[in-house]
């Protein structure tokens, strides 16, 4: 299949050198030409992986927009949700009727892709998905190696507008095999891990954070008080679901840490033997803080708010972020009210999330 992979972070790099590995014909997109490297010309990554070091050939590494996209069946965005409308407006001249576009995770970002292609002035007719977390969990090594340590065995997903799903879920399967249907978009994005499993690792690690060059909030970072908040916050999530009629399964966080049901099975105990998370986190800036904080928390909260649903550890977190940024997140570009949804009903909600019109 012929996919476009776009983006220069960890998941971007890993989705050219899985999906090209397995015999998909990629084509890897940058905005600055200059950071592939020599990439650029060898077309080569290294791929580390359970099974060794093996050198991968990509079939395209270019910074032409719309050579990544021509005839390209599936998009694939694996970059953090603060840059996805700056992606939308540079994809809003090149997109094609059928295309379809893949948001791992996505935090409500098809939603605001969508809108963003729309004002750009883009009518092509395609469909967005989104789940709930990378299908890798991953580290670039150098420019052109990445080690993926674990590949997401599950991948609950939704569909925007929910009414394409069927020919969606046929486009998404030839590439990874793992995508569960769920109901909507809506529900795809409160499967986001992000947001509940990094706010409280980060505000409770704060002082070795600050403190230390280097820490790894998943091995000595995760310690019983902060798993606690965890299972409460992630408690909150699953009350909204379950509040906004979403059914099926849920994937409890504490599946991550205590049995292999969860999206990358075995997950907790791999990620902590690596050593790749052992990392320099600039907390004001880093993408746990600006990501999953600032764009997911204050998406769940505001979501929570519209619905009805009391969050109370979600809503803490979220004032201890803003203090500890010193500026407000709960006004983030990807709550409701931002995103001008906040006037609709449930009923009003479910149309939209179905049909793509409000």
């Amino acid at each position: 299949m012929r996919i476009a992979v776009l983006g220069g972070g960890n998941g971007s790099y890993a989705a050219a050198a899985d999906l090209s590995g397995l015999g998909h014909e990629v084509r890897f997109w940058r905005r600055d030409a200059a950071a592939f490297g020599e990439l650029a010309t060898t077309r080569r990554l290294m791929l580390k992986d359970i099974s060794g070091r093996r050198e991968v050939e990509i079939s395209t590494v270019t910074a032409d927009l719309g050579a990544a996209l021509r005839g390209a069946e599936l998009i694939l965005i694996p970059t953090p949700a603060f840059a996805q409308e700056d992606i939308g407006r540079a994809l809003a001249s090149h997109l094609a009727d059928g295309q379809v576009v893949f948001l791992p995770p996505g935090t409500f970002g098809s939603v605001a892709m969508m809108q963003t292609l729309r004002h750009a002035g883009c009518t092509a007719d395609v469909a967005f998905a989104e789940t709930g977390t990378l299908p890798w969990l991953t580290r670039k090594h150098g420019p052109a190696e990445v080690a993926i340590t674990m590949r997401a065995t599950r991948l609950p997903t939704g569909v925007f507008p929910a009414c394409k799903s069927e020919p969606v879920f046929a486009v998404l399967r030839a590439a990874f095999p793992s995508v569960e249907p769920i109901e909507d978009v809506l529900a795809g994005a409160l499967m986001n891990a992000g947001p509940i499993i990094h706010p409280p690792l980060i505000l409770m690690n704060a002082g070795p954070l600050e403190h230390f060059e280097r820490w790894d909030i998943h091995n000595e970072g995760t310690q019983p008080a902060i798993r606690r908040v965890t299972d409460v916050l992630d408690g909150e999530r699953i009350a909204l679901r379950k509040a906004l009629g979403y059914g099926g399964e849920h994937f409890p966080l504490s599946d991550h840490y205590n049995n292999d049901r969860w999206m990358y099975g075995d997950a907790h105990n791999r990620l902590v033997d690596s050593g790749d998370w052992r990392e320099h986190i600039v907390l004001t800036q880093h993408r746990y803080m600006t990501e999953d904080i600032h764009y997911g928390l204050a998406f769940l909260v505001s979501v929570a708010d519209w619905a009805g649903v009391n969050v109370p550890v979600a809503s803490g977190l979220l004032a201890l972020a803003a203090a500890v940024c010193e500026r407000d997140l709960r006004a983030g570009p990807r709550t409701l009210e931002a995103m001008g949804l906040a006037a609709l009903d449930r009923k009003g909600m479910a149309h939209f999330m179905e049909t793509g019109s409000a």
